[in-house]
């Protein structure tokens, strides 16, 4: 009986060997890090407005959704939110889920029929890369952002129903996608193109609608776009965005929709109202190309390797998984917080230090954090 626990000890002594081990770390409300480690890009989670509208609905609804969306899940709140997103990202309709990575499982096993090929960047996100693999179809991995490979993929697959699979700005190095020149490519071989949107919306695009919008594919009927209502809408849920006629096949078949509790109705409504902040915020979505441009000066300056960010995600390269942590570790104890990436988790093996830019701290808390990171470089 206990064999099967040391098995489980003796990966865990590999992984520490390797750099690779992962800790909780409990963050107080009173919490007074500098943190360049979360999602809350444009600083709305505590945004009055939206607390404001999540208390009036948990003081309507209670605590939970109470069931499914297809039971007793489904609110006003919800619909509200859906009808909002929907027209915000230029599409028919728009389904919520209850976070983005089952989003993005539910989007990509509803795309897939009888012989799909499903082309994949390799640096999609671990929810593209578990879609792909839950939907049991045929999956092309190709170089990231190498239009050429993704176009010979679809050569090479005459007459099959395809799916070309990208974030729009990725989430390790923040960088973004080719997306016109990926969507032309699609066209041409009647494929579809399935975006991940993640990190752009709300940063980038007219009235922050994201990256899709910005490349002018929002209104195409070939373009399906996710995205997650966790990073600049700072709450919780994903959503999926399309043709009416594929959201109605997501509501009908989608089991990550159908058999799972709905997002809680003090959420959505929350998310809504901060929908409703990000449309009118080009001065945060300006402060952060600023603070982008900054963060990836100064440490430039110090020898450091720096991505160049195309939102607000900055990469750092680290000299390994262990220095990673060493580096992240000793920027904790000075109280500034980094996100720390090294594999399985980044798609090359890389280890790095990632900096996600927020509105919601101030410029002297946000310059001294590029200090902390410079001098704890290792």
């Amino acid at each position: 009986m206990a064999d099967w626990l040391a098995a489980l000890n003796r990966r865990a002594e590999l992984r520490a060997r390797a750099g690779l081990t992962r800790r909780l770390h409990p963050r107080p409300a009173a919490d007074t890090v500098v943190d360049l480690a979360g999602n809350d890009y444009l600083g709305l989670s505590g945004h009055p407005e939206v607390i404001a509208a999540a208390t009036r609905a948990l003081s309507r609804y209670g605590l939970g959704a109470t069931g499914s969306r297809l039971v007793r899940g489904s609110t006003e709140a919800h619909h509200a939110l859906e009808e909002s997103l929907a027209g915000w990202l230029g599409k028919d309709r728009a389904l919520v889920f209850s976070s983005g990575y089952l989003a993005n499982l539910g989007a990509v096993r509803a795309l897939v029929r009888p012989r799909t090929l499903l082309v994949s960047d390799a640096h999609n996100h671990a929810s593209l890369i578990d879609g792909c693999r839950i939907s049991g179809a045929e999956t092309v991995v190709t170089p990231h952002a190498d239009v050429a490979a993704v176009a010979a993929a679809l050569v090479a697959a005459p007459g099959r129903p395809a799916v070309v699979i990208t974030e729009s700005i990725f989430s390790v190095d923040g960088d973004l996608a080719p997306l016109v020149d990926l969507h032309r490519v699609a066209r041409e071989h009647g494929a579809l193109l399935l975006v991940d949107d993640a990190h752009a919306l709300g940063v980038t695009g007219p009235a922050g609608a994201g990256a899709v919008a910005a490349a002018g594919l929002a209104g195409e009927p070939d373009v399906v776009v996710t995205a997650t209502l966790s990073k600049a809408l700072g709450g919780a849920g994903g959503v999926v965005a399309g043709p009416a006629e594929f959201v109605r096949h997501l509501v009908e078949t989608a089991r990550t929709f159908i058999y799972d509790t709905a997002l809680p109705p003090a959420v959505a409504a929350g998310v809504h109202a901060a929908v409703e902040l990000a449309r009118t915020g080009e001065d945060m979505r300006a402060l952060l190309a600023e603070r982008a441009t900054l963060a990836v000066g100064r440490l430039r300056a110090a020898g450091l390797e720096v991505s160049t960010p195309d939102a607000a995600v900055v990469s750092v390269t680290a000299p390994g998984p262990e220095a990673a942590t060493a580096w992240a570790a000793a920027c904790r104890e000075r109280g500034v917080a980094v996100g720390c990436f090294r594999p399985p988790s980044t798609p090359d093996s890389r280890s790095r230090l990632r900096l996600t830019i927020g509105a919601g701290v101030s410029r002297a808390d946000f310059e001294h954090a590029l200090e902390v990171i410079v001098e704890c470089a290792p």
